[in-house]
């Protein structure tokens, strides 16, 4: 299928709302780490990319028009390039809502300590998150706000001087439907913008994953 948009943005900056609004104008399915759980498969690709190995792109999304958020989005450039004729979506938000958000939610999620009878798989899909997000983008330092909030900046600017102004949108989930649709060259949908994940949600989430007997 090959991707038609790539999603450079970081997790916590509506990622899950912008996969359902994609999907709704035409551009789905489109991955998000959502995606990941359930399909060993995929766990294994992104476990062994995490960790030096390689990955066979078309392979992984083959059966996806888009994707967002991590781990996809720590791939930017690889995407951007390998997908010429997909167009970039750079999701943000404040960077110190951001950072809020990540810490009550992924940092929380992905520091949290694992069952024993939490399965291989799970376990593996865990150290893949941690390394891709906690180890390589923010250098084991999420802890410190300062850092992580120049590195989220420091991300988005980054983008920006990479990527061809003509194929990228620079977007906050708080604009809607015009900015994106028109971005995308689709009519607006005659409904509201999707409003999904909120840090409620997500924590109720992460204490499902930590149940035994939980795939």
């Amino acid at each position: 299928m090959g991707l038609k948009v790539v999603g450079a943005g970081f997790g916590r900056t509506g990622t899950l709302s912008l996969k359902s609004a994609l999907e709704k104008l035409g551009f789905g399915p489109c991955y998000h780490m959502l995606e990941v759980m359930g399909r060993p498969d995929h766990v294994e690709m992104w476990y062994r990319l995490a960790y030096g190995g390689h990955v066979d792109w078309d392979l992984l999304f083959n059966d996806f028009k888009s994707a967002v958020d991590w781990p996809a989005a720590r791939y930017w450039r690889e995407l951007a390039d390998h997908y010429p004729d997909a167009k970039v979506l750079l999701s943000v938000r404040d960077a110190e809502s951001w950072y809020k958000s990540a810490t009550d939610t992924i940092f929380q999620g992905m520091t949290m300590g694992l069952l024993d009878s939490v399965p291989e798989l799970r376990r593996r899909q865990m150290a893949m998150a941690r390394k891709i997000t906690l180890e390589d983008t923010f250098g084991g330092r999420f802890e410190d706000r300062s850092y992580a909030i120049e590195v989220f900046n420091r991300h988005i600017e980054t983008v920006r001087a990479t990527i061809d102004p003509a194929r990228l949108l620079v977007f906050d989930v708080k604009e809607g439907w015009e900015p994106l649709c028109r971005f995308l060259g689709v009519p607006a949908p005659d409904e509201s913008f999707p409003r999904l994940n909120d840090t409620a949600t997500f924590q109720a989430l992460m204490k499902q994953l930590q149940e035994p007997g939980r795939p």
